[in-house]
């Protein structure tokens, strides 16, 4: 594999969203958690994405992570921000709040919650592209959307530059194989897999990077792992991506029947930064619950096995 020539690639961190101890942003963990990606080599940043707990956050709480995290990256990569709402009005009005406050491209889902069909996500997915003047990257998340984005809808989109890539989360490798393919006739489209724990297979065929939430907790491996597989060390990507797999234990530590996946998942990269000391609370969103002293407990055993630090 080749070094990608596409605008987005790499590692592209969803960027969690630090939350104080009484549930209001807390931009100072925020800040460290940028400088914390930018260290270990990320590519780019994804504000707003589900790890950045955006269905959660009022517009106002949403405008204020997009200002502390391009402050912070300075424009040293770029930042991509999600603008992930029902419909299309809904997502072209923070797509524009999201260019107002210096984002450097949007990420929008297919419309969810309304009853929708492919015709209908073409025409959302343009009719965003046209009212803002960024890029705009697709985010396939069947999981929370109910609608599966084919390369058959995306493709045509490529085609006509409505889109400049996708961050696949769909967990359908026939799927992504499909339009890694047929990705090769669109120079410059962006092929991102968000399926973390097959990173190195998604880079084999010929994915330009990645968009892990694991990447929060352990930039640098994602990093070495992404270098590796572009020098075409399979062995070495391989290497890394068994230690990361290994360390994904962490979403299960959460106890059996307390906490959605949401909240188990994300509630474990923001308790293994907190023992990282890169973030000052694990505190979620409500409904959500924050993990208890236990199950850190786990997460430290965890974080010492992959090799990673803690405060």
């Amino acid at each position: 594999m080749t070094a990608p020539t596409t605008p987005y690639s790499g590692v592209i961190p969803p960027v969690v969203t630090p939350l104080t101890a009484d549930g209001e942003l807390d931009r100072a963990s925020l800040e460290r958690v940028v400088g914390h990606l930018l260290e270990g080599g990320a590519g780019g940043l994804f504000a707003l994405g589900s790890s950045g707990e955006t269905a959660y956050l009022t517009p106002a709480e949403q405008d204020e992570v997009i200002k502390v995290i391009t402050s912070a990256a300075a424009g040293q990569v770029p930042v991509l921000v999600g603008a992930i709402e029902t419909t299309t009005n809904r997502a072209i009005e923070r797509a524009r709040a999201a260019a107002g406050l210096g984002a450097d491209a949007i990420v929008a889902t297919a419309p969810f919650y309304t009853r929708t069909h492919a015709p209908e996500i073409d025409r959302h997915f343009r009719d965003i592209a046209a009212a803002v003047d960024l890029p705009l990257l697709a985010y396939d998340v069947p999981v929370c959307v109910h609608s599966k984005l084919d390369p058959e809808l995306l493709l045509p989109l490529a085609a006509d530059g409505v889109l400049a890539g996708v961050k696949d989360s769909s967990g359908d490798d026939g799927s992504f194989r499909r339009l890694v393919i047929g990705a090769r006739e669109h120079p410059g489209f962006s092929v991102l897999t968000g399926h973390e724990l097959v990173v190195d297979s998604m880079m084999l065929s010929g994915a330009d990077g990645s968009v892990p939430g694991l990447g929060n907790v352990d930039p640098h491996g994602y990093v070495r792992l992404h270098e590796a597989a572009v020098k075409g060390d399979w062995a070495a990507a391989r290497a890394e991506q068994d230690r990361l797999v290994a360390l994904f234990d962490i979403v299960g530590a959460a106890a059996p029947g307390t906490a959605s996946a949401t909240a188990a998942g994300l509630g474990a990269f923001k308790t293994a930064l907190m023992l990282r000391g890169v973030i000052a609370t694990n505190v979620m969103s409500p409904p959500m619950r924050r993990l208890d002293a236990g199950e850190a407990k786990a997460i430290a055993a965890l974080l010492d096995r992959a090799g990673l630090s803690r405060v």
